[in-house]
């Protein structure tokens, strides 16, 4: 615990200007992002008395081991780069909202040939229009189905798409009229786009029109005595008040707002919106935090305005916003909202009418909400307490374990060999901070080898990052290395955010690949520089004495080691003949079985990952500089590698983003390269020599080729 007195700058350093100041604790981990109108002022707050402090602030201030600031010339300049800031360090004093779930919604592609309708979960996409969020996916479904009657549009994936297309026979919603089928040309594209806006009209609320207009219709073709048509017309009439009736006019003017709503106590705070377009509830979502900062209302609507408009703009920003208390000062707030959206937002407490009712609603959902949050964490947050003591007690540490990692090695065969990282915080999965890794110091199967080295390299890299921030002095390591790797998806890779399975994509959140060398730590945990106080192996005593003999070569003494053998649940510690054995019924061994089966799942999904990328290599893989896309533009050009290996430079050079220099060296490396195994049809037996396989990945059909093993036969780890 530190003295803030021990990092207090002195008050004529700080400077009387607006501005965003972080403190960091003794690893430089950032660990609050906070903005002032003046600096000196509100820093000055943080290092009067400890006893007048709010207890969380004094937890704070005395976790802390350093505080520094940036100058900004506004106010909306300071909330805009505090967001920023708060997105990217993860600050963990910080108010955070986070929802308690990935909230669906209806999204229209628009930007592809023939607009597709779907249900999306997670970040938004350029080219595509959402409506909702909607509480579930299965209401955005029964909506579409009401509306596919009287819009068409195309809602299947792309691979169905394609089949439907080469066999000239639609789908099923193609023969009962609920898509245009315009897989086999029964609409252009032009008029698709034209059925895609006009579904994108009626769900973001113009329906007045469009039904008058059909009503319109439907007279007409009654009294033409064209009485089938007139039925139609009649029944997507009622397809469509149906489907409206699904959102009750809340607000008889058809209002355009976001209602907000905020149930708190001294723990926790629960926060609810309600999205009204239209004058009708198009969607709802909520969130739920601890209160680790002395925070007031205005202050937890002002973070729920960050988190909700951060990254939106345009009409994704209403023209009212009404929430429950205005932040403090108000006016930088509303023009940093009127700017994301680029015309005038009002922001303000609603007083009366329909709209304090509404506001009244959402509040009761707030409550209640917070109400059920508090009934399922009371248990949980027991159960993971007590685990975390029980493993401490059973491995006679000094504290509760709060960070464990756990590493895993994963082969098939002997061959991929790769290991995993996994993180748990309080007892509870950091996916942001798995990592994983590939095996490179020799060739082979060997556990005890692999567990060695990974250990070995995840904790170099622990105290190259103590000695570049000055927290280890006497720096150099046993052979001056510290670089285990710095390629995305390259060899010896020491891993990446990670939180999924198998998607190779660099973005947090995702298993990606993202090199640490080109990573800034500067306080965002994207690194190894924050040790465990306990890393777990999944096996029994050898892998247990390697990550040991690990840590004592580099001279690591304070972290604590165990392993979890899988045969019967055992616990080995280091130096003991003995395992330690846990009761079945304990809540330390079941959390330890979740951190080694979660190591495992990571692991064997980038294993498999790493097979299926080998499986899929082809000759276009060993073209330096060629990527993905041109990968994939050249084999939609030509049909095939058998058919892009016989082109000229100059035919090759047609392809759009291929030059002079790259045809030559495609043209170069696809004659060097062997002709791939012709492929079987394991249906007929008839080997298909006209085309060779799309060795891109993209393909969709999957014929068995000569020369690959099967998987089968083999056994994964």
């Amino acid at each position: 615990m530190a003295d803030p007195s021990s990092y207090r700058p002195r008050p004529g350093d700080i400077p009387d200007s607006p501005g965003v100041y972080r403190f960091r604790d003794e690893h430089r981990r950032v660990i609050y992002v906070g903005k002032a109108k003046s600096l000196r002022q509100r820093l000055a707050n943080y290092f009067q008395d400890l006893a007048n402090l709010h207890p969380r602030t004094r937890t704070m201030v005395t976790t802390a081991a350093s505080v520094e600031w940036t100058v900004v010339s506004t106010e909306v300049e300071a909330l805009q780069l505090e967001y920023s800031w708060i997105k990217e360090y993860d600050p963990r004093f910080n108010v955070k909202y986070r929802d308690d779930k990935s909230y669906p919604y209806l999204a229209v592609t628009m930007s592809e040939q023939f607009p597709r309708v779907q249900v999306m979960r997670g970040h938004k996409k350029k080219g595509v229009r959402y409506f909702g969020p909607y509480a579930h996916a299965w209401a955005i479904r029964d909506t579409v189905d009401l509306l596919l009657r009287v819009f068409p549009v195309r809602t299947c994936s792309a691979g169905v798409f394609k089949n439907a297309a080469r066999t000239g026979r639609p789908c099923l919603l193609g023969y009962i009229g609920k898509c245009s089928a315009p897989c086999v040309g029964r609409i252009t594209p032009e008029d698709h786009q034209e059925l895609a806006e006009e579904f994108c009209d009626f769900m973001a609320g113009r329906t007045g029109t469009y039904l008058r207009r059909l009503e319109k219709q439907m007279m007409e073709a009654a009294e033409e005595m064209e009485y089938e048509r007139a039925a139609r017309l009649r029944d997507d009439i009622e397809a469509l008040k149906k489907a409206m009736e699904k959102n009750a006019v809340v607000l008889a003017d058809a209002t355009d707002a976001d209602l907000i709503a905020v149930a708190e106590d001294e723990l926790e705070a629960a926060v609810q919106i309600f999205h009204v377009r239209g004058g009708r509830v198009r969607g709802q979502r909520g969130w739920v935090t601890d209160k680790v900062e002395e925070v007031t209302t205005g202050a937890l609507v002002e973070h729920a305005l960050q988190q909700l408009y951060g990254e939106e703009s345009g009409d994704a920003v209403p023209k009212e916003v009404l929430v429950p208390a205005l932040p403090e000062p108000v006016e930088p707030v509303q023009e940093w909202l009127t700017g994301r959206r680029g015309a005038n937002v009002s922001l303000r407490i609603p007083q009366r009418g329909d709209k304090k009712a509404l506001m009244e609603t959402v509040q009761r959902n707030a409550q209640q909400a917070l109400a059920l949050h508090k009934t399922k964490r009371a248990s949980d947050l027991t159960t993971r307490s007590r685990a975390l003591e029980e493993i401490a007690e059973a491995l006679d540490l000094d504290s509760a374990p709060l960070r464990i990692e756990c590493y895993d090695i994963s082969h098939l065969q002997g061959e991929d060999v790769v290991a995993s990282m996994v993180v748990f915080e309080d007892g509870l999965q950091r996916k942001s901070e798995y990592r994983r890794f590939q095996i490179k110091g020799f060739a082979g199967q060997d556990d005890v080898r692999s567990m060695h080295e990974v250990i070995t390299r995840r904790f170099k890299r622990y105290l190259a990052e103590k000695e570049r921030t000055g927290e280890w002095a006497d720096g150099s390591l046993a052979d001056g290395s510290l670089a285990e790797g710095s390629g995305t998806g390259g060899s010896g890779t020491d891993g990446s955010p990670a939180d999924g399975d198998g998607a190779l994509t660099d973005s947090p959140g995702s298993d990606s690949l993202a090199s640490d060398s080109l990573k800034d730590d500067d306080g965002r945990p994207k690194k190894f520089a924050y040790p465990p106080q306990l890393v777990v192996v999944d096996g029994g005593q050898p892998q247990v004495a390697a990550a040991r003999r690990a840590l004592d070569e580099l001279g690591i003494d304070d972290i604590a080691v165990c392993g979890l053998a899988k045969r019967l649940e055992e616990v080995w510690v280091p130096g003991e003949d003995d395992p330690v054995v846990l009761p079945r019924t304990s809540e330390g061994l079941y959390l330890l079985q979740r951190v080694r089966d979660e190591a495992h799942r990571f692991a064997i999904t980038y294993q498999r990952t790493k097979r299926t990328k080998r499986f899929r290599a082809g000759p276009l893989d060993d073209v330096p500089g060629l990527g993905e896309t041109r990968k994939q533009a050249l084999i939609k050009h030509f049909g095939s590698v058998k058919k892009l290996r016989s082109a000229t430079i100059e035919q090759i050079q047609e392809v759009p983003g291929i030059g002079r220099k790259t045809a030559e060296t495609i043209a170069v490396a696809l004659a060097q390269a062997a002709p791939a195994a012709p492929a079987v049809n394991t249906a007929t037996g008839e080997i298909i020599e006209d085309e060779e396989p799309d060795t891109t990945g993209g393909s969709s059909g999957e014929p068995v080729t000569a020369g690959v093993p099967d998987e089968r036969r083999g056994q994964e780890t």
